[in-house]
């Protein structure tokens, strides 16, 4: 045997004994609930996936394949007869086994890892998820339908990329997915939120407002928004979670400039007035909502299927509304970029601020200017949102606090820049 062809051999073994691992991997929870099928039989069928994939055989594939089906149908026949009930797992179980061989040996390793893993927490997990599927309301049941079809159905339907738009004889590029995704971020948050809710009361929004604001401060909003509306007398917790949020977003853009300016020197001036915006949200924060008090907060569903949209409706004139600036002032500068980028994401326009700093297209003074006006302007665009509440109060109060510590911000960055 030549050299050449040992060191072709050399992956495919590996996959082989992959395939297998995977296999017994997959079995163990089998073997553990004393199926008819355990450890031993779930390695085989994986290692017979991967070799009839190896010897590259459509014909066997198929033949494979159809094995594996009846053998699963006689478990569960055998089952019914013997009065064991049905084996419909295990027999799903063993054709999964099989497709992780089949990719393992094809070179899709990581896909097929992950089947063997996810399929594995499936089956390990079985009274957990019966008993979360069983103790869902209606309510509850209707809100994750309803995001399954946001998430999985809408969202990849849409175009991606950006789609030109004429306003007032302006042409205009939004991305369908970009505003699409802050829905579903808008949807996900609020299932989240409601499942911390339920479980520690009002300290849970707290939980949702800081930890939610790292992903996506302003999907945050569009939750609180909800909570609101179904939960008037919990506004002091929900103007609380925004600017806990707005915390989280400042800690974040800090984080970022930080990390990445190192090598041609950090950009400190950015530490006293964004420390400043962290620390005065998470003081306002605990002074407006006592958190030590346990409240009872019984929220109606997840999430309110009109508010997400709304928001994402609104989220999209925001969008629009940038791009029509941008197109009637042109480029007329870094600061009007980054106040415009702000309204949608202030962590790609801090993130971009730190590219030009490290390329040497911007100075010190405009980098860190740029980070602020994207980070206020993020926080502006959050207590605007909140104006659309039916409670007014809830609106008023996160304005008036954004305001005062986004001034605060502000007059900190212009003592240490002037």
């Amino acid at each position: 045997m030549s050299q050449h062809t040992a060191g072709l051999l050399d992956p495919v073994v590996a996959r082989l004994l992959l395939a297998a691992a995977l296999g017994l991997f997959l079995g163990l929870e089998r073997e553990w609930s004393h199926r008819s099928a355990g450890v031993r039989t779930f390695s085989l069928i994986s290692l017979l996936g991967a070799v009839f994939t190896v010897l590259d055989s459509e014909g066997l594939l198929v033949v494979g394949a159809v094995l594996v089906t009846v053998q699963g149908v006689a478990l569960v026949v055998r089952g019914l007869v013997v009065d064991e009930g049905l084996s419909l797992t295990t027999a799903v179980s063993m054709l999964v086994a099989y497709g992780v061989g089949v990719l393992v040996a094809s070179g899709y390793v990581t896909a097929g890892v992950t089947v063997a893993v996810l399929s594995s927490f499936l089956l390990v997990l079985k009274r957990e998820l019966h008993g979360f599927a069983w103790g869902l309301t209606r309510s509850e049941l209707r809100s994750t339908v309803e995001f399954g079809v946001l998430a999985f159905v809408v969202y990849p339907l849409l175009p991606s990329g950006e789609s030109t738009v004429t306003v007032a004889d302006l042409e205009v590029a939004v991305e369908p997915r970009l505003v699409w995704l802050l829905v579903v971020s808008v949807a996900a948050i609020g299932i989240v939120n409601y499942a911390i809710v339920k479980a520690y009361g009002s300290r849970g929004i707290a939980v949702t407002g800081f930890f939610g604001g790292l992903a996506s401060s302003t999907a945050v909003v569009g939750t609180m928004l909800d909570h609101v509306r179904q939960r008037p007398e919990a506004v002091s917790y929900a103007v609380a979670a925004v600017l806990l949020a707005d915390a989280a977003m400042a800690l974040r853009n800090l984080a970022i400039v930080l990390a990445f300016t190192l090598g041609r020197g950090p950009l400190f001036g950015l530490v006293l007035p964004l420390g400043l915006l962290v620390v005065g949200s998470v003081a306002v924060a605990a002074f407006i909502a006592d958190w030590d008090e346990s409240v009872e907060v019984e929220l109606d569903s997840p999430f309110s299927l009109r508010t997400a949209l709304g928001f994402g409706a609104l989220f999209a004139v925001i969008l629009t509304g940038s791009g029509v600036a941008r197109a009637l002032l042109g480029d007329t500068g870094f600061l009007v970029a980054a106040a415009l980028s702000g309204l949608v994401s202030s962590a790609g326009a801090t993130t971009s601020a730190v590219v030009l700093y490290n390329g040497g297209a911007l100075d010190a003074n405009t980098a860190v200017l740029g980070v602020l006006v994207a980070t206020v302007s993020s926080v502006g665009v959050k207590a605007a949102l909140t104006l659309a509440s039916p409670d007014r109060s809830f609106g008023y109060r996160v304005a008036v606090w954004s305001a005062g510590l986004a001034v605060g911000a502000t007059a900190a960055s212009a003592v240490l820049l002037f």
